[in-house]
Formats: structure tokens, C-alpha cells, sequence
């Protein structure tokens, strides 16, 4: 069973319905119990990282977060689910992150012409060979909304990088633990094909 974390961060039924599309069930939750019987776990978010780490631990789920990932089941964290794992974020102040990677949330600044935030079609350069990201080639498109991305301070955790201006870290992985910048559940053909790489790992 796939648990998508419930946190009221983000349209969760498109990622569910994203899964339904390849023939995987996914369930969205709230629930400890649900997420620690899950084979795998994902985390979804769009918005900012003070007001979902605020909902998070409003809701008991910062420590279910953690275990699901320690207990080495494939985890996959989207758009703010990727900042989330990390340290520390810059978005309207300085806020604290799930902690799980090392490295910061920033800002893009970028020249003049170059818009914030980042949306629409962009590239992935694939930096390392990544079971999610099986069949698909560097240079195929994803869809991106996004102000802020992920400096991680590993970068062998850099599984894409895409570039607006310059490179920027748009995906990572660290064994059990994936996570995107960009939305696959908005990414057609190609974003269907991660989720269901995803929810076929072994």
C-alpha cells in the first residue's frame, strides 16, 4: 500500500489519482498507523516550509516522517516535500526543515528576464543513474512552480539537475529516500512513468 501524507499542504488527490492512472492504489492519510503499515510513503506539499512543518507537528507526523524513512521503505517526497527533508529554509524568514538532508532552501536570483517563480516546462540532466527514473533520458521535460530550491550539502544526493540560468538541484536520492522539485503527478507521460517506477520498487 502507498500512504500520501495528509497535511493539507498541496492537492494530494492529483498525486493519488496520479498512481491510479498506472495501476497503483494509493491511500491519503493523516494517520501514524496507516503510514507505519505502508509499504511506501509519500509526501506531497506546495507552499511554504514554516506553515507545513507548523501543520506537521500539529498533526503528530514529524516523528512518523522520520521512521517511515529510517525504516528503509521507499520514500518519495514532492515539490515542498523535497525542501521539507531539509535544514533550513529562507522562505520569509529562517525556518527549520525536517533535517533529514543537509543543506539549505533558497531563493532563485536570477537576471533580469528570468521570472519568479519558476514555472511551466523544463529539462532534467540526469547527474546519476536513479531507479525512479528509469526509461527517461536526459533532457526530457517536467513541469516545474517553484520560488525556492534545495542546496543540498551532500551533492552526491543530486539525482537532476535542471537549468534556469544556471544548474540547479531539481532532484535528489539517498537510497530509500527520492524527492522532486518538479510536480510528476503534472508531468504527463513522463511524470507517470517516475510514479510508477516508484510504486513498482522492489
Amino acid at each position: 500500500m502507498i500512504a500520501i501524507i495528509d497535511y493539507q499542504m498541496g492537492n494530494l488527490r492529483s498525486v493519488q489519482k496520479g498512481f491510479e492512472k498506472v495501476g497503483h492504489q494509493a491511500t491519503i492519510t493523516g494517520d501514524p498507523a496507516v503510514l507505519a503499515e505502508a509499504e511506501k510513503v509519500v509526501l506531497p506539499g506546495v507552499g511554504a516550509m514554516a506553515d507545513a512543518m507548523a501543520e506537521l507537528k500539529r498533526r503528530d507526523l514529524i516523528g512518523p516522517i522520520h521512521a517511515a524513512i529510517d525504516s528503509g521503505k521507499p520514500f518519495l517526497g514532492i515539490c515542498l516535500g523535497l525542501q521539507l527533508l531539509f535544514e533550513t529554509s529562507y522562505e520569509d524568514g529562517t525556518h527549520e526543515g525536517l533535517g533529514v538532508l543537509g543543506g539549505e532552501v533558497v531563493r532563485f536570483d536570477l537576471p533580469a528576464g528570468y521570472k519568479v517563480p519558476h514555472m511551466g516546462w523544463n529539462q532534467l540532466d540526469i547527474v546519476r543513474p536513479t531507479p525512479i527514473l528509469d526509461g527517461l533520458e536526459s533532457g526530457t521535460h517536467v513541469y516545474f512552480v517553484h520560488s525556492y530550491y534545495v542546496v543540498p550539502s551532500d551533492p552526491d544526493v543530486i539525482a537532476t539537475e535542471t537549468d534556469y540560468d544556471r544548474p540547479f538541484c531539481s532532484m535528489i536520492r539517498r537510497g530509500n529516500l527520492y524527492a522532486t522539485q518538479f510536480h510528476p503527478e503534472k508531468s504527463q507521460a513522463d511524470g507517470l512513468r517516475i510514479l510508477k517506477n516508484f510504486a513498482e520498487l522492489g
